[in-house]
């Protein structure tokens, strides 16, 4: 199985703009964790959520294509079913990087979401979990450094 390079990630969280895909109307579920924690990161997070108006103060859209201007990335956190249509909205609104939210990484995604990531040029996070690779996080700190000695922390691609 080939692993997403930590540059990737790195790319992926230097954007400011970013929108999150099935976020969930329960503020508890990881996907309103993530929203209070880039927000309080100083990201510029947009919603996504055809099923809710507002979540947690912010507005909801119903697919990224609605929103204007564009985010720079999506974070996609919608269940297996719609992670392709979802996919497909971000390609189709120009969203370049995509983070497909999991815990298995590129084994955990449908394999025709790869290979339509690889066709339409994406660049994409397959499988893995934001609150790792974002500094100061206890807990998931803590499990990035176990992945790290355990050899299974993606690794920095170099340079040609």
């Amino acid at each position: 199985m080939a692993r997403v390079s930590l540059n990737t990630i790195e790319d992926f969280l230097a954007q400011h703009r970013i929108a999150i895909v099935g976020i969930s109307r329960d503020e508890k579920e990881i996907s309103g964790m993530l929203l209070h924690d880039l927000t309080r990161r100083g990201y510029d997070i947009v919603l996504v959520n055809p099923n809710a108006q507002q979540i947690g103060g912010h507005p909801c859209f119903a697919r990224v294509q609605d929103i204007h201007p564009s985010p720079d990335a999506a974070l996609i956190m919608t269940s297996p079913s719609l992670t392709e249509s979802a996919v497909h909205d971000c390609a189709e609104a120009g969203i370049r990087r995509v983070w497909i939210y999991g815990l298995k990484g590129e084994a955990g995604i449908d394999p025709k979401v790869m290979e339509f990531c690889r066709e339409a040029r994406l660049q994409v996070v397959p499988g893995e979990c934001p609150f790792m690779f974002l500094p100061r996080n206890g807990f998931h700190g803590l499990h990035g450094f176990i992945r790290k000695i355990t050899g299974q922390y993606p690794r920095r691609q170099k340079s040609a």
